[in-house]
């Protein structure tokens, strides 16, 4: 497979061939399965404190029966405002929770190796294709074939003017204001102070992301990784793959040093 290399100026400068990952048969499922199981690693333990609601003085008049009174526990006074009210147990108000959560509980799924780097490469070769890139919702413009390559000079451009500018000239920019119109969230979200979500625009795969990820960080929904922590959580954001990614030159020949089975086994079978 080959694809066109473009430069800072959006010009057509060169081709490139493709590594042999971007042949992998793109699996929608598998990716949306190791995007839920490597999301879940992100999870924040929670729990409650052991004696939660139940730091009052009540008790219950278990026995004796036949008072024509409910035996839950009832708090002691000597006259006080909450003197007779129940308290210390479920179901009552300021009491504890039935089943409360609790820090030890594993919340966070396991993955094995092997699938997750099937994922990985199902999900790089998705954004090879553009059909499956403007399913995603992505305003493409006039890129045509896709996976979009760019010169390693990228890897330069700290200031988010240039960059800009560099997505301007890819006729990229666009995307970038596709998540300006999003409509604010309502209800609880809102209350909360999460009323608005920043989508995912273009990221950049390039070897080193110390200058452009200052750049891209005042853009909303630009991101930038490098091929040695690219993951499923960043090509597929959602769980929902082919999301558009712009690579450098030099992190497509560190793109192709990744090992998997399936690409052995489709070596062995070719041979």
């Amino acid at each position: 497979m080959k694809a066109p290399v473009y430069d800072l100026n959006g010009e057509i400068v060169g081709e490139t061939t493709l590594p042999d990952v971007f042949l992998t048969p793109f699996r929608r499922d598998l990716i949306h399965k190791a995007y839920v199981h490597l999301d879940s690693h992100r999870f924040q333990p929670q729990g409650r404190h052991p004696t939660a609601g139940m730091d009052v003085v009540a008790r219950s008049d278990d026995p004796p029966t036949g008072r024509g009174v409910s035996r839950i526990a009832k708090m002691r006074g000597g006259g006080g405002g909450r003197q007779g009210q129940a308290g210390g147990v479920a179901s009552v108000r300021g009491g504890r929770q039935a089943h409360p959560p609790n820090v030890a509980k594993v919340i966070w799924k396991r993955l094995n190796k092997k699938e997750n780097r099937l994922a990985l490469c199902s999900a790089i070769a998705g954004t090879a294709n553009g059909d499956l890139v403007r399913a995603r919702g992505h305003k493409t413009g006039k890129i045509q074939t896709f996976p979009v390559v760019i010169q390693d000079d990228i890897r330069n451009v700290e200031r988010t003017r240039d960059l800009m500018q560099v997505l301007k000239s890819l006729d990229l920019y666009d995307d970038v204001l596709r998540l300006a119109r999003r409509r604010r969230r309502t209800g609880k979200s809102a209350l909360r102070g999460r009323g608005k979500k920043v989508g995912k625009s273009v990221l950049f795969v390039v070897t080193d992301d110390t200058k452009l990820r200052k750049a891209s960080s005042a853009i909303p929904g630009v991101q930038t990784t490098t091929p040695t922590n690219m993951s499923v959580l960043d090509m597929a954001p959602g769980g929902d793959p082919a999301r558009l990614v712009i690579y450098s030159e030099t992190a497509l020949i560190h793109i192709a040093k990744i090992d998997s089975t399936h690409m052995r086994v489709a070596k062995v079978v070719a041979q």
